[in-house]
């Protein structure tokens, strides 16, 4: 077996690739179960954010299963493979192990050392552990990376005052806009990515704002959340009306396709000297032919690039810190993924035991005769197999925590040797 990742980001990939790639949470059972309906891929998860869609598979032969998970990508996007090849990046075995960690701590992110992703990660494991797309291997792997991001984020300072995509987008807001007294601000969506948005827009003097959502419930959960200022909640209904008197408005809902076109636009900005809108959704909610408006000013998550560099050169050397937390953690994976080695040799040691166990109390049994009640047979079958549990419980214990590759291939061979096991293919390794 053999670990791989393919997929794309902010690094190889502009927003309208990346939002053709999107899997939504209601499609990934789809594509889990599609996926793993290809003969070379035994397990499989899906990370999806705005910003990266990767996809870790346990692999029965590499290059075949590589090819089968482009061959999918390029299915799902609609994108000829020649030119998808481009924006995909493909890592291998520890290289994969040590990116999803990396994922997983922030040091990957748009936004250096954002924690978002962390939660994303963990979402991710969740629906491949509920979707069976992951077993025992990536079900490890996940665990560790996640363990590796809770530890970057409690030894290091390295999120202490880390901007998000949503304080990013209000940066870049307040770059565009000089004035914020009055400033009326409307946010399209009530997930989580827009609580964060209310929060930092009040951080900089924001007051007047509306939140548009097409579960009131959902728009009073988040407005629950801000005791500080009141928040005018409208349904979808009321976009119209509240674009149309709005200064600046942000984008943030699981749409599929543009909520905001020019052809809804123009009549609603025909008469104002402009609107600025944030578009942080991907897929885009904003349609790209709004930038045809005069009265328009439009931006998406690719365009947060120039005020996140502003962040990042502060925090390069805690992210240092944060790779030899790193090492540690993939050092850990190594040991555990090295061990699985020896199931092989620890598999056929115990059939070859219980072979003989079952043969010799078969003989045993037929001796002592049909008057042999069934409970006495019960009380000795127990204890044959409890002998033979305890006599190969420290072996099997003592080569799996073997660290040593070296010493772990002598005590493998040595036992092959001593009970003329057959020898069964070893495991390809990271």
């Amino acid at each position: 077996m053999n670990i791989a990742v393919v997929g794309l980001s902010h690094k190889t990939a502009p927003v309208e690739i990346r939002e053709k790639l999107s899997v939504p949470d209601d499609a990934k059972e789809k594509a889990i179960a599609q996926l793993k309906g290809y003969p070379h891929l035994e397990e499989v998860a899906i990370l999806s954010t705005c910003n990266r869609l990767e996809i870790y598979v346990i692999a029965k032969e590499t290059e075949n299963g590589v090819r089968e998970l482009t061959q999918f990508l390029a299915e799902w996007s609609q994108i000829p493979l020649t030119e998808l090849r481009h924006h995909l990046f493909v890592l291998l075995h520890q290289d994969a192990v040590m990116h999803l960690m990396r994922v997983a701590s922030g040091l990957d992110s748009l936004v250096l050392g954002e924690g978002q992703i962390l939660s994303q990660v963990k979402h991710t494991h969740k629906l491949a552990q509920q979707y069976e797309g992951a077993g025992s291997i990536l079900n490890r792997l996940f665990k560790q990376a996640i363990s590796a991001g809770k530890r970057v984020r409690t030894e290091t300072s390295i999120g202490t005052g880390a901007v998000s995509i949503s304080s990013a987008a209000v940066e870049l807001a307040q770059l565009k806009i000089d004035d914020w007294t009055d400033c009326r601000v409307a946010i399209l969506g009530a997930g989580k990515m827009s609580r964060l948005l209310v929060q930092h827009l009040i951080g900089k003097g924001a007051d007047r704002i509306t939140i548009l959502n097409r579960s009131v419930q959902r728009s009073q959960e988040l407005a629950s959340q801000f005791k500080e200022i009141t928040l005018t909640l409208c349904g979808l209904s009321e976009m119209e009306s509240v674009l149309a008197c709005s200064d600046l408005v942000f984008t943030s809902t699981s749409a599929t396709e543009p909520i905001l076109d020019r052809a809804l636009l123009e009549p609603l900005v025909c008469n104002r000297s402009s609107i600025t809108i944030v578009d942080i959704a991907v897929p885009r909610n904003v349609h790209a032919n709004v930038n045809e408006l005069a009265e328009v000013r439009a931006f998406n998550v690719d365009d947060l690039k120039a005020v996140v560099a502003q962040n990042q050169e502060s925090r390069r050397q805690m992210a240092m810190e944060a790779e030899t937390l790193l090492e540690e953690e993939l050092e850990a994976f190594d040991v555990w993924w090295r061990s699985l080695e020896a199931v092989p040799t620890i598999s056929s040691l115990r059939a070859k035991i219980e072979t003989i166990r079952e043969q010799e109390l078969e003989k045993a049994l037929s001796r002592l005769g049909t008057e042999f009640a069934d409970k006495h047979q019960e009380v000795i079958e127990a204890l044959t197999r409890g002998i033979v549990n305890k006599i190969l419980h420290d072996p099997m214990v003592q080569l799996r925590a073997q660290q040593d590759i070296e010493a772990r291939q002598r005590a493998m061979q040595s036992l092959q040797m001593l009970f003329n096991l057959t020898p069964a293919p070893s495991q390809s390794q990271p």
